[in-house]
């Protein structure tokens, strides 16, 4: 079935509609970052926009590329720097939403972003956490954003970079940390919530055959009675603010 949108911006659209007018919200680089400006721009408008580098609350009004951008840091309220992003209101518990990628997902929502092993057995290796360990270990709530590709889901990931809701089927706190670990996964297919009893398919996207997207997940998810939701479609306003003014060029949304 066509759509007229790209996956990009069903994933941006679904990723805004979770957000909270109070958050304040640790984003991360491409489809987190444009999903954050939608959301700030449309459903919650309230939202605070912090940046990994130490830029809080920026309002850019042209598309940039990357949060080292200068042009996503237009009319922040101030720059500080990355132990002010990650220590004053990371650490402090002062952040309730972290959005960021992944490699590989597994059922309790701990995240990959290290490495990846191919069928010959040879293994590629990435940047691996960055911040992102801090942002799934201490705030409030994480959502994931990435295409639904099946090798991206696992029953466990090869390398746990982030640590989701239960490790070593224990609880997170247990381990002393304190965010409350990934909260849903959004992809260009799909939004699924994470749960301490595993991945739930709470909805499909307008399209999407629910069977083919449970068998394009090799990792068990829990289907709700009757069936998953369907996910709100891209409206005409919020693809007009995407394709004119948050990423016109096509960097993430293609």
């Amino acid at each position: 079935m066509s759509t007229s949108w790209t996956p990009g911006e069903m994933m941006a659209v679904a990723a805004a509609s979770l957000m909270r007018d109070d958050d304040v919200a640790l984003v991360g680089l491409g489809l987190p970052q444009i999903a954050a400006l939608l959301a700030q721009r449309t459903t919650a408008p309230g939202i605070q926009l912090l940046l990994e580098l130490g830029v809080f609350m920026p309002h850019p009004v042209e598309p940039a590329m990357g949060i080292a951008d200068p042009r996503m840091w237009q009319d922040a309220w101030s720059f500080g720097g990355v132990l002010d992003a990650l220590g004053a209101m990371l650490h402090g518990g002062r952040v309730t939403l972290g959005i960021l990628g992944a490699l590989q997902v597994d059922p309790s929502g701990s995240l990959n972003t290290t490495m990846v092993s191919a069928e010959d057995g040879s293994v590629r290796r990435f940047n691996g956490s960055g911040g992102g360990n801090d942002i799934e270990s201490l705030a409030g709530r994480v959502f994931v954003v990435m295409r639904h590709d099946s090798r991206k889901f696992r029953p466990a990931v090869e390398f746990l970079t982030s640590p989701g809701r239960m490790l070593n089927g224990r609880p997170r706190a247990e381990y002393g940390l304190s965010g409350g670990g990934t909260a849903a996964v959004i992809t260009d297919r799909a939004i699924l919530t994470i749960t301490d009893a595993g991945a739930v398919l709470a909805s499909v996207h307008p399209g999407q055959n629910p069977e083919d997207v449970i068998a394009s997940t090799p990792m068990p998810l829990i289907v709700p009675d009757g069936g998953p939701d369907e996910t709100a479609a891209p409206t005409a306003g919020q693809q007009r603010l995407l394709r004119t003014e948050l990423d016109p060029k096509g960097w993430y949304l293609g």
